[in-house]
């Protein structure tokens, strides 16, 4: 297909950058935006590469923000078409990364090349925070760029995340903010023994039920208009030997919480250590936070973003913080305004991921939209 945004989304699928490789899709993009006038500043962190580019060094400040790579194909005789050949099939474009989120990194380079040139001398500065760690353990990518970013002072005022936001057509949903993720590794210990003894023995399992009850069935906040409940979920629980007739010696358990504004991942913690203090038994506590919750509640981005998908469209777009995590987090903490557009999100990380042509092409003209309404 003979469209500039469509040639760029087949260019970058058709690199095989499974996290944290980034397999050349960064430098063919950089090449681009140096062209039409982007300073490049390539940041590689242990395993991962990442991208800062900018355009203009005054307020407000606009960034585009992304990922190069992709979660792996599995087996690729599953797929339709090969995951890595970006084609187009009746109006559908296929391959790994289509929807999440080539698609959107072509628009959104596109969108600026045409920006740029009907306006060379617009009013503040555009950049683009690049990282080919999303899709993995997030160490080494965005998080990074932002320290270094942080360290300098150098500060975005507002940031789009490419991230395939729309459900059931182009722009109806906008991600405004998301909730935070606490992730809790418990270890509760017991005496192992035999079965026929159990008076010689502690059970760590049938200790740590009536705390995981409790847990399961406490109600940590009750949301807020932009947020759900706060929700505590058991995802792992790992106990005995593999013999039947053997009382472990411990249990090891996973929760996460999603968590809303309305609480802290600190009084999270602590709650749910005094419940379990209630329950007679031996325990140790880890934690991870996986990313704080932000929210957008309103102004020029939001404002902006949603009169270009009513021009380009037609549609009235939703609002919503519903869904996993993504790199606004770490953008989000540093004050900026984020929020999240892309295509829509039905086949991400499946087999036979695709996206439809004409939406990535109407996406570009909303990412040009945005930028005519925020920096002209």
């Amino acid at each position: 297909m003979n469209h500039p945004v469509i040639e760029l989304a087949q260019a970058l699928i058709q690199r095989r950058s499974v996290t944290p490789e980034d397999a050349d899709c960064q430098p063919m993009m950089n090449q681009r935006l140096q062209a039409i006038g982007f300073n490049i500043e390539s940041m590689f962190f242990t395993d991962t590469l990442n991208t800062w580019a900018r355009k203009g060094n005054t307020s407000p400040h606009f960034c585009f923000a992304g990922h190069t790579d992709v979660v792996p194909t599995g087996p690729e005789k599953d797929w339709q078409y090969p995951p890595f050949s970006g084609l187009i099939e009746d109006g559908m474009l296929h391959g790994r990364g289509a929807a999440d989120m080539k698609g959107s990194l072509a628009a959104m380079i596109v969108a600026t090349e045409r920006f740029i040139a009907k306006h060379p001398d617009h009013k503040g500065s555009i950049s683009f925070l690049i990282t080919s760690d999303e899709e993995g353990p997030f160490i080494n990518g965005t998080t990074r760029v932002i320290d270094t970013l942080e360290e300098r002072n150098e500060k975005i005022d507002m940031c789009l995340v490419g991230e395939p936001s729309s459900r059931n057509a182009l722009g109806d949903v906008v991600k405004n903010g998301r909730r935070g993720s606490l992730t809790g590794f418990l270890t509760v210990k017991g005496i192992q023994g035999h079965v026929a003894y159990p008076h010689l023995a502690k059970n760590p399992i049938h200790l740590a039920a009536p705390a995981l009850s409790q847990l399961s069935q406490t109600q940590w906040d009750t949301g807020n208009e932009f947020f759900p409940a706060t929700s505590f979920q058991v995802s792992n629980i790992n106990g005995g030997t593999g013999a039947g007739n053997v009382i472990p010696g411990e249990l090891e358990i996973q929760f996460n919480f999603r968590f809303s504004t309305e609480v802290t991942h600190q009084q999270l913690q602590q709650q749910v250590n005094e419940i379990l203090q209630q329950h007679d038994f031996d325990y140790e506590l880890k934690w991870i936070v996986n990313g704080q919750p932000f929210i957008t509640e309103g102004g020029p981005l939001i404002e902006a973003t949603t009169a270009a998908i009513k021009n380009v469209t037609g549609r009235d777009t939703v609002l919503e913080t519903s869904g996993g995590t993504s790199d606004g987090r770490f953008i989000a903490q540093t004050g900026a305004k984020v929020i999240e557009l892309g295509p829509r999100n039905e086949t991400i990380h499946k087999v036979n991921e695709c996206v439809s042509t004409d939406d990535l092409i109407e996406l570009s003209e909303i990412y040009e939209q945005i930028l005519e309404q925020l920096l002209t």
